[in-house]
């Protein structure tokens, strides 16, 4: 063996640990644990001295005797927390065994050498048995391995299994396989269900089920949660990847980490009958720029000069670990289309005995999943340079009277400069803030736009009037975009007189159509982003809209209409923008809850890969923290522009369609995105021109060649692998629920201005029945046919089409149009995090947390609460609940809530509910535990999300009117204008049934969805 490490296949202790290359290198490479997020309350802070009476059943040491009974009266156990129910469920909703071959067993006709070699190395010290080697040698299996049912593709937490995409080096025959360590108890409890009992009985005819005995999401989240909080994910052994709203470590090994990749499939059905069995979509989530969590490997930046990356000749495809070389090292075998492809000379190395490179460990594009090259002047559409950021403020009357001017302003100072608390730190605060060389330019309008010369100069911003608002051009050459660190006084002195300069003069009507011109015109030699503020229909000038939506159309055919446009000035600027290399951002305020049209003026944001920050009923000072906060995450996340994206597949598959916010101009052409940033994500989805080969691999690869926001262009390249069967048995072992989930709904919203909302939510009721029917029919056996049989990985597959069905997007009964294509826009570009989230919702009562929740374990991570499920019936009398969907978040509040709770959350004399500051939008700093556990709890939600802000509202039963929203947000009870959870099920069994005797005819044909 010429390179111990890359046949180190069954090795005890960590890897490379008898290696004497790879010593230094390995705890850069893996993380032992998840870092815990900074900034918590550790247990030696002055919070966690007071002993929490409403807890303990103690008295406080700072309070009377009256006071023992604490919060919260005792209550018997909640049969939703026994450990037990965990047990019941995993028995009750486990997937059937599907009666094929057990794991790790030897594939016989693998293809000889076909697999591109890759260094399984594994985190922690666990090994792994490849090439299909047998573990006959293992002894007893561990506590959670199911001994009754194969165990191909059970959860991550569980013991690893084999595919073909995993068996790529043979193992020394000799050896014996034993775990380093033996599975915890948590291993235990999060461990998939046992096949032998793989039915939920549903008596469908009376409706009578446990509600609390069907799959529930938040324990689908909360155990693997805590698993990932001590154990890291290992992209090439796993292929299911965790829970998207579980934060996690990935180790790449070659496969891409499902931050920025997720199939819906991680093994594919070699034919298009096989998959229509499965009823599944092929597709597949992108979220290329998404942003890593603390103690994950950054991104490897490769310069590879003027040569730029090795290609392959034949379908352009980039060098990634499954290429595969020849001929000792002159050829390199394209895993996409198979074209041998001659190695350039300055790329050259040759190859060992095995057909491995021995510089393999030293090149990060052949052995990590994603990787950034840097590519030459051919990439080049234009000179690159650092971003241009271009801030378009709407100073109308409504944006002055409202306060919105103000918080936006505020917003801006905030997200540049830090706010104004940190003049000691400033040179620090701002070089974090923006790239180095990022340059920014502000830009006021109302009836004229007003240009600004911001030059560091001059002792304060030069205003120059453009009345021409017809054909408006640029007045400035020099000035109008500046570093923000040398001109700091001129901006920041600017910003902080706005308000007070327009509230003599006010404009109630804005020429926006013409602004977007002009930030056009000022960003089009060199390309960028442009943040722009609105606070009221534009009804002035070129592009002035009017009311459509008079509240007359909803329910109709015709309401379809509204949630588009076909006004071609702003179809006009959107297209420039995107041919300009420039995205906008909106942030759009209704501060009276008035129209604003959002899907005329959003669709100039959706064509150039930006974002709508909506904010209806817009409330000073509620809501200026979430805006100030939202402008300073709109600046600082990861921003490339001037993009384009590419997508490859194996020979046998094609892109059959692309869903998202971008400009596609033909079905052939590749994406192009004004901006791209970390938020967004892309859903693909894949159909077969022909059959694959189950010997063989499927492999995809994007391709997004952007601009990063220092002004380097650049190649951000992402490759996944899945195995291929014949069947579709083990195609359903291995789905990825969140994917699926992301894809039907990004499908859903892209159908959105074709059908009726009627329709779609037909389809995708149909849907749900054809993939759970599929399974029933040909994977599950002779069960009873009053059993609702679920598949192990899609158990909650049905909540989350429910919380579909019941979204602003799609829900029956009266939505504001600009509510219902602000969300419908937002879901095309949702990730797979932020839309788990917005479909159920995580849910954390406070009024009964353990003393040790919200602080950080022994080993440094924060201990969370279990989450409750959505429904009234889990809300106890006189709790108190922190509600998150990722888009808002409240602090529920029974009307009975114990005063002593709310004067340790809100502080002295806060006793009562009608006392408190409706318009609060954060907690104040305390020195109670329960402010502390409380204030640390939503620390960690807000790293854990989207792009929307983390700001608390208060909902007060009986108070508030957010407690509307709150009754919106328990998805598993009757509401939206749909049915319960339980209901849902029932009904979805009934028609399961009627299609497995061949009884069914589908409500609404199914058109809409692949």
């Amino acid at each position: 063996m010429s390179d111990y490490a890359m046949y180190h296949a069954l090795g005890e202790g960590a890897p490379g640990s008898g290696d004497p290359q790879r010593k230094e290198e390995a705890n850069a490479f893996r993380p032992p644990i998840a870092a815990s997020p900074a900034g918590y309350h550790q247990s030696g802070s002055p919070a966690y001295s007071h002993t929490p009476n409403q807890y303990l059943g103690a008295p406080s040491q700072n309070t009377t005797p009256a006071q023992q009974q604490g919060y919260f009266p005792p209550q018997p156990p909640s049969p939703y927390h026994s450990e037990q129910d965990v047990n019941n469920l995993t028995a009750q909703m486990g997937a059937v065994g599907l009666g094929v071959e057990a794991a790790g067993q030897p594939r016989q006709n693998k293809k000889k050498n076909r697999h591109a070699y890759h260094n399984l190395e594994t985190p922690g010290g666990t090994s792994q048995a490849f090439n299909g080697m047998p573990q006959s040698q293992v002894g007893t299996p561990t506590q959670f391995l199911n001994q009754n049912s194969p165990q191909v593709g059970g959860a991550q937490w569980a013991q690893p299994q084999i595919t073909p995409a995993m068996s790529q080096f043979p193992a020394a025959a000799g050896h014996s396989f034993a775990p380093v360590s033996p599975a915890s108890g948590m291993q235990h409890a999060a461990r998939p269900g046992e096949a032998s009992s793989g039915a939920f009985t549903a008596q469908s005819t009376q409706g009578r089920v446990d509600p609390e005995h069907i799959p529930s999401i938040p324990k689908s989240r909360d155990g693997p949660a805590k698993y990932y909080l001590e154990h890291v994910y290992p992209t090439m052994e796993h292929h299911i990847p965790p829970p998207a709203v579980v934060p996690f470590v990935a180790y790449d090994q070659g496969n891409s980490s499902p931050k920025f990749a997720r199939l819906t499939l991680n093994n594919i059905p070699s034919s298009t009958d096989a998959l229509n069995a499965l009823a599944l979509p092929l597709g597949l989530v992108l979220q290329p720029l998404a942003p890593l969590q603390e103690g994950e490997q950054a991104i490897p930046v490769l310069d590879f000069g003027e040569q730029g990356p090795p290609r392959c000749r034949r379908c352009r495809a980039y060098i990634n670990p499954f290429m595969q070389f020849k001929s000792g090292g002159n050829k390199f075998v394209c895993n996409m289309c198979t074209f041998p492809n001659d190695v350039a000379s300055e790329y050259f190395a040759p190859t060992d005995p095995s057909g491995v490179r021995v510089d393999r460990l030293q090149r990060p594009e052949l052995t990590l999943g994603t990787v950034d090259f840097v590519v030459p002047k051919e990439y080049w559409s234009k000179p690159p340079v650092p971003l241009r950021w271009l801030f378009l403020i709407d100073v109308t009357a409504e944006a002055v009277n409202r306060g919105y001017l103000d918080g936006f302003c505020e917003g801006v100072i905030n997200a540049l400069y830090g706010g104004e608390n940190d003049e000691s730190q400033d040179a620090e605060s701002t070089k974090g803030r923006l790239p180095p060389g990022a340059k920014v330019g502000i830009v006021t309008y109302d009836k004229e736009l007003h240009f600004y010369n911001l030059s560091s100069s001059l002792d304060a911003a030069q205003m120059l009037v453009m009345p021409d608002i017809e054909d408006p051009f640029v007045p400035l050459s020099d000035g109008l975009f500046v570093d923000p660190k040398e001109s700091k006084a001129v901006i920041t002195s600017l910003l902080t007189q706005l308000p007070n300069m327009y509230s003599e003069f006010k404009n109630p009507e804005p020429a926006l159509l013409s602004a977007l011109n002009a930030a056009v015109t000022a960003l089009t030699a060199t390309g960028g982003k442009i943040v722009c503020s609105l606070s009221t229909l534009p009804t002035w000038g070129p592009g002035r809209l009017f009311l459509r939506d008079d509240g007359n159309m909803h329910n109709t055919d015709a309401e379809k209409k509204l949630l588009t446009t076909e006004h071609p000035g702003y179809r006009k600027v959107a297209q420039k923008m995107v041919e300009s290399g420039v995205g906008i951002d909106f942030f759009m305020a209704a501060p009276s809850g008035g129209y604003l049209d959002i899907a005329t003026i959003g669709h100039v944001s959706a064509t150039t890969g930006g974002e709508v920050f909506y904010y209806p009923n817009f409330h000073s000072p509620r809501d200026t923290l979430k805006l100030s906060k939202e402008i300073k995450h709109t600046v600082t996340r990861e921003t490339g522009y001037q993009a384009l994206m590419k997508v490859r597949c194996s020979n046998g598959l094609q892109v059959s369609a692309y869903h998202g916010n971008f400009f596609h101009n033909t079905f052939g052409a590749d994406l192009e995105f004004g901006v791209i940033d970390a938020d967004k994500a892309i859903g693909v989805m894949f159909s077969y021109d022909g059959k694959l080969d189950p010997k063989l691999d499927a492999h995809f690869q994007s391709a997004l060649l952007y601009t990063t926001g220092s002004g380097e262009r650049r190649v951000r390249c992402t490759n996944i692998v899945a195995s291929v069967s014949d069947g579709a048995a083990e195609s359903m072992k291995f789905v990825d629920q969140d994917a699926v989930v992301n894809i039907i709904a990004k499908e859903a919203a892209a159908r959105i201005t074709e059908k009726s909302l009627k329709e779609i939510r037909g389809a995708l009721t149909e849907k749900t029945v054809d993939i759970l029917a599929g399974y029933r029919k040909n994977f599950t056996g002779n069960n009873p046919p009053g059993q609702l049989v679920l598949p192990e990985n899609l158990k909650e597959f049905s909540m989350y089409i429910l919380g579909l069905v019941k979204s602003r997007a799609f829900k029956g009964g009266k939505e504001p149009t600009d509510r219902r294509v602000h969300d419908m826009r937002m879901i095309k570009s949702m990730g797979t995090l932020e839309l788990s989230l917005y479909l159920y919702p995580r849910i954390i009562s406070i009024h009964n947390l353990d003393e040790k929740d919200g602080f950080a374990n022994e080993n440094g991570h924060l201990r969370m609460p279990d989450s409750v499920r959505a429904s009234f019936a889990n809300v106890e009398e006189g709790g108190a609940y922190i509600v998150d969907n990722g888009q808002v978040t409240l602090l529920w509040l029974h009307a009975q809530v114990s005063p002593n709770l709310l004067e340790d959350l809100f502080g002295a004399g806060q006793s009562s509910l009608k006392g408190l500051d409706a318009f609060q939008s954060a907690l104040p700093v305390l020195d109670t535990h329960l402010n502390a556990q409380v204030r640390n709890i939503l620390q960690y939600l807000e790293s854990s999300r989207g792009s929307k802000a983390l700001t608390l509202q208060l909902a007060r039963q009986g108070l508030d009117g957010a407690e509307y929203e709150f009754a919106r947000l328990l998805f598993e009870d009757r509401n939206n204008e749909a049915q319960s959870y339980v209901d849902w099920l029932v009904h979805v069994h009934r028609h399961i049934q009627l299609e497995v005797r061949g009884r069914r005819r589908a409500d609404t044909p199914d058109t809409i969805f692949g």
